[in-house]
């Protein structure tokens, strides 16, 4: 595995150990043991920082655990605990202030992520017959609000790429910059068009792992699962004039990462979302353009043209087809609309009037 995803992990495990040992009590431990081998590292550290808040919250706001800290509390204390007190909990982490007296919001999604968490914790106790009595099992899941599909449309994509390529509509000081990232930038941009890669997956990506004799390249998916994708010639072309320029400075042999800061350090996370967001502004600045909206670009035009949402899963790596079709949902009725010319009545091209005069009347 990467380097970069390894240390990913390392840090990520760190943070939890600190979590466990200073805000949650020991028995927390035997559960994060016990999820590990069917969890990420991100999923296990997201899942503490969901717990603490709880517990934090049972501490400060519940009259049971007056005067007590998040390490007193026991498996007994949360079996005892009502769906009224649950649902309070969500209620609360709607709109609240953190320890740090920061206000905190948390739209439907953000609570249900909360409430699994809290349900995972105590369906897995349930399992160790160590809790006999879930108070989640009656709580409703908020609903979640499917957002709209934010993409790029294809003259806009053109017009995103051109705006790399020659620097038009940026300030002066972007400019300067762009002149030394120019090759950089378009090969970042046309990998997340043209692949529909996650964010993390590309900053992920090391000089090793393209291979341009078949146009493919090793990504690490959710889950550490190292997988082959492919790329296009246009795609091909962008990657490889930076791969030249990236391979030609002697002095970054030993960096394994292909794309690098200015720094000369593997590329962030946060620096490709405001590289996407610099050009997109300007290319179109009605839409909110992220990483991620690259990616829903790149699946809806997989999906408009194969109409397989198997192989839009597949490429886009998603476990769970579903997802999938909730993502894709809304242009479903493309396909539909696509489907109704597909067929021909009497071997006649579809679309044709049959009143027309060369036609035999009906």
């Amino acid at each position: 595995m990467s380097t970069y995803f390894t240390k990913r992990d390392a840090e990520n495990l760190r943070k939890l150990e600190l979590i466990l040992e200073k805000d949650l009590p020991d028995f927390c431990m035997e559960y994060f043991v016990g999820i590990s081998s069917n969890t990420t590292t991100l999923t296990r550290l997201n899942y503490a920082y969901d717990i603490r808040t709880f517990f934090e919250y049972l501490c400060a706001k519940n009259y049971k655990f007056k005067g007590r800290t998040t390490k007193e509390i026991t498996p007994s204390d949360i079996e005892k605990l009502s769906p009224f007190e649950i649902e309070a909990y969500l209620n609360y982490v709607e709109l609240y202030k953190d320890k740090n007296g920061t206000i905190v919001k948390n739209s439907s999604r953000g609570k249900s992520r909360k409430l699994s968490a809290i349900r995972s914790l105590i369906k897995y106790f349930e399992r160790k017959q160590l809790i006999r009595y879930n108070p989640t099992a009656s709580v409703d899941t908020p609903k979640i609000k499917e957002k709209e599909i934010i993409r790029l449309e294809g003259h806009e994509i053109g017009t995103m790429m051109d705006v790399i390529d020659t620097g038009d509509g940026l300030s002066q000081h972007q400019q300067r910059y762009q002149e030394n990232t120019r090759t950089r930038d378009l090969a970042i941009v046309g990998l997340l068009l043209g692949t529909g890669i996650r964010v993390s997956e590309l900053v992920g990506i090391d000089v090793g792992d393209v291979n341009f004799d078949n146009l493919s390249f090793v990504v690490t998916r959710k889950g550490g699962a190292r997988v082959i994708l492919y790329f296009s010639e246009e795609v091909a072309g962008y990657l490889y004039d930076y791969y030249l320029e990236r391979t030609a400075n002697k002095e970054l042999a030993k960096e394994p990462a292909l794309f690098l800061s200015l720094q000369k350090r593997r590329i962030t996370t946060r620096a490709v979302e405001n590289i996407v967001k610099k050009y997109s502004s300007v290319a179109t600045p009605l839409k909110h353009i992220t990483p991620h909206k690259l990616r829903s670009t790149f699946g809806t035009q997989l999906y408009r043209n194969t109409g397989d949402i198997y192989v839009v899963a597949d490429v886009l790596g998603h476990r769970d087809v579903n997802t999938t079709k909730r993502h894709y949902a809304a242009i479903t009725d493309d396909i539909r609309r696509n489907a109704s010319t597909m067929v021909n009545l009497r071997g006649e091209p579809m679309g044709n009037n049959p009143t027309n005069k060369d036609k035999k009347d009906y």
